[in-house]
């Protein structure tokens, strides 16, 4: 199997295949220094762009310096991440064609304020890279907010 870097419509540059790739195969490893986030939070802490990848629970993140961290998310990938014994790898979800771009759903779930927006282009694009949970998460906040916002100047929350 063959990857290639180039230009994509999704983000800049992308990782794309030159072979054909069958449903299960290891597309690549995430790999990198490992620091704590912490660590990674302080040194990229003004840096609009990162390649970090969470292990576990978030508490370690790699530091992306390989051929994995030109992967770039899709609302509709055709990969997924698997982490097995600390490592992390990109594996096929379903087989995929030469010259295809690899991709998958960065799922991101901790961001502050960042949008994350979404540039897949998937027919059912959620319009951010945050999981579907940090989503349903971040809009229960904003209601809390809104709905105590509201009810200590005394008006009703609009709807």
């Amino acid at each position: 199997m063959g990857l290639i870097i180039r230009s994509s419509a999704i983000h800049a540059a992308g990782c794309y295949t030159t072979t054909a790739i069958r449903k299960g195969t290891r597309v690549a490893e995430y790999t990198g220094h490992r620091l704590s986030k912490r660590q990674a939070d302080l040194s990229y802490e003004d840096s609009p762009i990162t390649y970090l990848f969470g292990l576990g629970k978030g508490e370690i993140v790699i530091d992306g310096h390989s051929m994995a961290m030109f992967i770039n998310h899709s609302c509709a990938p055709n990969c997924e991440t698997e982490e097995k014994n600390g490592r992390v790898w990109i594996k096929a979800i379903r087989n995929i064609a030469p010259a295809e771009e690899i991709t998958y759903d960065y799922c991101l779930y901790d961001g502050g304020d960042d949008e994350a927006i979404c540039n897949c282009g998937a027919g059912k694009c959620r319009g951010t890279m945050y999981s579907r949970e940090e989503i349903r998460r971040r809009k229960a906040l904003q209601k809390k907010a809104h709905s105590n916002g509201a009810s200590k100047n005394g008006s009703k929350p609009k709807r």
